[in-house]
């Protein structure tokens, strides 16, 4: 296959190199005194209310000191390199509460928090619950094990690191966009296979369709724009479910060359997270990973994230395929996990 019949090349902030940003670390916002007081007292002064944390919205947490900072971060996300973290909050891993609606009230300023698994988690918690991918229902995010670099089924994800782990447990993150241009450049014809719909294992949580897998490309050209979505280990474990088309020889060899791609340290930034950072990342340009971690053996101390999926207004066009997944492509009311009888909530403790 020749060059000439994919889509062009990818320029711009969102086509980055690891080591590039790793010389800059421009990436990693510090929030001054003032900003991060702000935002801790709005949480602190909607709980003194009663207030409901998943029914929470943008006016009853107002950020005139840090607002266009929370808006900047968006701005990056959507236009950007892709990512954004801030660090200058206290994680309040001790009061998970206070940590929540702190949390939940930065990401109303940035968008519409989505489901983020069949139990309607709204705010998820990123921790060993002692399980196994073995378990055709587990998630990796449930495990100590390594996620792999994989996108997340909404605009936007973030992350509030509470507690690290004794050792491992590093965050990475990795442009799709220059996966692309890498595999455009060295194999078009891999590349081309991956603009081909491909199935993702719903891992038992059945939406509206009806089905256990999802059929979306890895690469999705769309109104202007290339978008990603890709979880390895579920279009590896699709491959067990009835009625799934088997990868071909072919097929396999191009996702292996995506997987080398986006584990190559020329390309990728890996990074930690320390207690009270958030981490904002695009899925369209970007995947994410975690290292497999060593706990501390105290279930009080053991490594505990933050997560929040987020529909962004503003963000770009998607592709009608997407809706498999994200249940809707309209823009602002998208992604997230929506299953009969789902009843969104926000969870305070990992379940």
């Amino acid at each position: 296959m020749e060059i000439g019949e994919l889509p062009p090349k990818i320029t711009g902030p969102s086509a980055w190199y690891g080591p590039d940003l790793a010389a800059a670390a421009d990436w990693m916002v510090n929030l001054n005194d003032a900003q991060a007081a702000e935002m801790d007292a709005q949480a602190r002064g909607y709980l003194e209310t009663g207030g409901d944390i998943a029914v929470m919205t943008q006016a009853d947490f107002p950020l005139l000191e840090s607002g266009p900072v929370i808006a900047e971060a968006v701005r990056e996300c959507l236009y950007g390199r892709g990512f954004v973290a801030l660090r200058g909050l206290p994680s309040h891993a001790e009061d998970i509460p206070l940590a929540a609606a702190l949390f939940y009230g930065i990401g109303t300023h940035m968008g519409f928090a989505r489901s983020q698994n069949g139990k309607g988690h709204i705010l998820g918690h990123v921790c060993d619950l002692g399980l196994s991918t073995s378990d055709a229902s587990v998630r990796i995010y449930q495990t100590t094990e390594r996620q792999n670099y994989h996108t997340d089924s909404c605009d936007i994800v973030g992350l509030m690191c509470l507690r690290g782990a004794k050792s491992g447990g590093q965050s990475g993150l990795v442009s799709s966009m220059t996966i692309y241009n890498e595999m455009r450049e060295r194999r078009p014809d891999l590349a081309k296979l991956l603009f081909e719909p491909m199935a993702t294992d719903r891992r038992g949580e059945i939406t509206a369709d009806g089905r256990e897998y999802f059929e979306i490309p890895v690469f999705n050209a769309h109104a202007g724009y290339l978008s990603a979505i890709y979880a390895p280990h579920y279009v590896r474990s699709a491959q067990r479910l009835e009625g799934v088309p088997q990868l071909t020889s072919a097929q396999n060899e191009a996702l292996d060359l995506f997987d080398s791609l986006a584990d190559d340290p020329a390309l990728n930034l890996e990074f930690s997270l320390e207690p009270g950072d958030l981490l904002f990342v695009h899925n369209h340009t970007l995947l994410h990973d975690r290292t497999a971690y060593e706990e501390w053996g105290d279930l009080a101390r053991r490594r505990h994230l933050l997560r929040l999926w987020l529909a962004i207004p503003g963000a770009r066009p998607l592709p009608a395929a997407y809706a498999q997944r994200y249940g809707s492509i309209e823009i602002g009311n998208r992604g997230g996990i929506i299953v009969a009888d789902t009843d969104l909530n926000t969870p305070l403790e990992p379940v």
